[in-house]
């Protein structure tokens, strides 16, 4: 007993071994924390869709894709600081890190403060109910959620920066037992609210919206006051040099957001206002089942980010090319798993949700093959991103970003096919960097880089 008790105080100390051992606890530790999370969600999405029903339902998923991935639309500054953040630990440097770390919140407080008075100046002028296509007897309503799950998921950009901190610190662990407690007391809350309140969106939205930021609140408080107390913001690091390298390399990481932002989180605004906001549910529903293939990659391939930043301020290249090895075979295990998916979709979804939707065959199978080209190129895209040589990932990103929602028109609407020709519309555009994403990792590694390859 004694042996296990030592064996599970081991894993937890993600600070300890080396940068293999490292990964392998967090890994284990992100399976672990990602399993509560994809239970919660199992219960999350036929909870919600009982409580609200399909209208209100997809009203409700359009807009939170929206904020969900406005919530990782943090200026670049945490792709920005986590990279920084690394090269500073790596260099065993705590007062370089004191500083990114101080200059990162203050820059970014600052910005969540501007984007609020922005925001509270003119949403009162937009219709709301038009842009998500919602019923008459929801404007009101919508309105007034609109403006406080604003406000709250905003605050969570801010807040979320300690991921950063835990990310840059090989420790992204501690990332999914924050999401995975969030998750927990979300599903307590929609429990609560489906046993003792009628439906209602407001009421719903603010709680899904509190739920996170006071989690991360906590979490913010105990880290910085504790594990990282060496390194925790202050005015008096602030520095406006380190701001210019936050900022320069963060503006990068802020344009590829916003291009991902356009490609991925518009899908369900183009439903929506095509053929209503019950489409919406269907494409969902099978983008959730799918979804849970690349959240279970992003799980092994997440700790390698800031290890690959390691490896490559240290040049260990040979370590990158053994990680790399082991990361194409999950993926050719994974590819056959999604194939595996497909063709048994029918039978999970009658499983999950019952009779209450249908989603056609032809959805699931485009959702599989978008899986498997997104794997692949995020396995090339992290150890990109770890270097810092993200400027053609910049400008292929601004390109899918301009040809995306087009697309998604022509093959939905033009076309005639429908819902699934939106996400055949994302299938085309990340096809295309699944070309050039291995070319230059091979470029890097193989130190032959040069131009736009080593930018």
């Amino acid at each position: 007993m004694q042996k296990i008790i030592n064996n599970i105080n081991n894993l937890f100390r993600l600070d300890v071994g080396s940068r293999s051992l490292k990964t392998k606890k967090n890994i284990v530790l992100l399976l672990a924390f990602n399993m509560v999370n994809f239970l919660s969600t199992l219960v999350i999405v036929p909870l919600t869709l009982k409580y609200l029903g399909p209208v209100e339902y997809g009203v409700w998923l359009t807009i939170s894709s929206v904020l969900t991935w406005f919530s990782f639309l943090d200026f670049g500054i945490g792709n920005g600081l986590r990279n920084k953040l690394s090269e500073a630990f790596a260099e065993n440097s705590l007062q370089k890190a004191k500083t990114f770390v101080s200059t990162a919140y203050i820059i970014f407080g600052g910005g969540v403060v501007i984007l609020w008075v922005l925001f509270f100046a003119i949403y009162k002028f937009i219709n709301w109910s038009k842009i998500f296509n919602s019923p008459a007897y929801l404007t009101s309503e919508l309105n007034l959620l609109i403006a406080i799950v604003f406000f709250l998921f905003s605050l969570q950009l801010l807040l979320k920066l300690i991921y950063s901190v835990n990310q840059a610190d090989q420790r992204p662990a501690i990332n999914g037992l924050i999401s995975a407690s969030s998750n927990i007391f979300s599903v307590l809350f929609l429990l609560i609210l489906y046993k003792t309140s009628k439906r209602n969106l407001v009421v719903l939205g603010t709680g899904l919206g509190i739920v996170p930021a006071i989690i991360l609140i906590l979490a913010t408080i105990i880290l910085f006051a504790k594990v990282y107390r060496n390194v925790s913001p202050t005015i008096k690091y602030f520095r406006m040099d380190h701001s210019k390298d936050l900022v320069k390399l963060g503006t990068q990481f802020f344009v590829i957001q916003i291009a991902g932002l356009i490609v991925f989180a518009t899908d369900n605004m183009i439903i929506t206002q095509l053929f209503g906001p019950a489409e919406v549910t269907i494409y969902n529903i099978a983008y959730k089942l799918f979804y849970f293939v690349p959240l279970f990659f992003n799980i092994i391939l997440t700790p390698l980010w800031s290890a690959y930043t390691e490896a490559y301020v240290k040049e260990d290249y040979q370590w990158v090319r053994n990680a790399m090895t082991k990361i194409l075979k999950i993926w050719l295990l994974l590819s056959v798993g999604v194939v595996i998916m497909v063709f048994l979709s029918g039978a999970i979804y009658k499983i999950w949700v019952g009779d209450q939707v249908y989603i056609p065959f032809n959805l699931s199978l485009v959702m599989g093959v978008f899986v498997i080209i997104s794997n692949w190129n995020n396995i090339f895209a992290y150890f990109i991103n770890g270097t810092g040589k993200i400027r053609l990932q910049l400008y292929y990103s601004i390109f899918i970003a301009i040809i995306n929602i087009p697309l998604s028109v022509y093959f939905a609407k033009n076309l005639g096919i429908g819902i699934t020709g939106v996400m055949v519309a994302t299938c085309v555009c990340v096809i295309i960097g699944s070309i050039w994403v291995p070319i230059q990792y091979l470029k890097i590694i193989n130190k032959k880089a040069t131009g736009i390859w080593a930018k």
